[in-house]
């Protein structure tokens, strides 16, 4: 009996500290994932990424916790661990692509190199940013078709934003031929600019001749807008210098070939 007694009192005792590991546990593995949370919740993190990280930070803290019982109770955890250490490398290979699609996506909201409505080209492909995904990211083209991008393909390339900045140079450049007068199409070129409002004074335009081709003599044309004027000034400026250069006798040339034929004479 006496025997029995301390079995009972001994391993009873162990029992209760692995039920109190587990229940401590269990609050202090909640008030954890809580805490995250609110952090992440602070440094306006994704939804998504704030309920994931402290989903993740629960589970796992309770995967110790239950380690820890069971090594209260006597039992020998390093083969649980072992094999919860072989099960995670498994997954982990079996999902490589989709963990570093992931990972790309939590740097991503992290970093935000784009947010949404953002003009980007990102693996190739340029559209506005409608949704910002864990695994994904998605694109409306400007002809409204939907590219959905895996984040690893976006993070792993160059990323151009369009719309960080507030001003946008617009790059143009028009060819006059060799008999029209250089002044006079600079002259022009600077009324027509000069004449969209959308054009900012600052930083002033740039208008000069930039190269002496095989038919024409090329200005480049680089006026600064505001993000949003940068295709309706595109469009706008070079119509309205046709236009111009039509009403001002200022010819635009094209490619053309002459061709020279030499008779030759047959002897005898």
């Amino acid at each position: 009996m006496e025997t029995a007694g301390n079995f009972i009192l001994y391993y009873g005792f162990k029992i209760l500290m692995a039920v109190v590991i587990l229940i401590a546990g269990k609050y202090l593995a909640k008030w954890l994932s809580q805490t995250v949370g609110s952090l992440l919740k602070k440094r306006e993190m994704d939804e998504a990424i704030q309920h994931f990280v402290a989903a993740l930070v629960y589970y796992a803290l309770l995967v110790f916790v239950g380690i820890a019982a069971l090594g209260q109770l006597g039992i020998h955890t390093a083969s649980f661990v072992a094999v919860i250490g072989a099960a995670g490398l498994a997954v982990g290979l079996a999902l490589q692509g989709s963990l570093s699609n992931f990972a790309a996506g939590v740097l991503i909201l992290i970093f935000k190199p784009f947010q949404l409505g953002d003009f980007v080209e990102v693996a190739g492909v340029a559209g506005v940013v409608s949704k910002i995904l864990v695994f994904t990211t998605e694109l409306n083209t400007g002809d409204n078709k939907r590219v959905i991008i895996p984040n690893g393909q976006v993070m792993g390339g160059t990323i151009t934003n369009f719309s960080a900045n507030d001003t946008r140079r617009v790059d143009l450049i028009f060819g006059i031929s060799y008999g029209d007068d250089i002044d006079k199409a600079k002259r022009l070129l600077e009324e027509v600019v000069n004449a969209d409002e959308r054009v900012l004074k600052d930083p002033a335009p740039t208008i000069a001749v930039v190269e002496l081709a095989d038919s024409s003599v090329n200005f480049v044309v680089r006026p600064w807008v505001n993000k949003a004027d940068y295709w309706g000034v595109y469009f706008g400026v070079t119509e309205s210098v046709k236009k111009r250069f039509d009403q001002e006798g200022v010819s635009i040339p094209f490619p053309q070939t002459d061709v020279h034929l030499h008779q030759v004479a047959e002897n005898g």
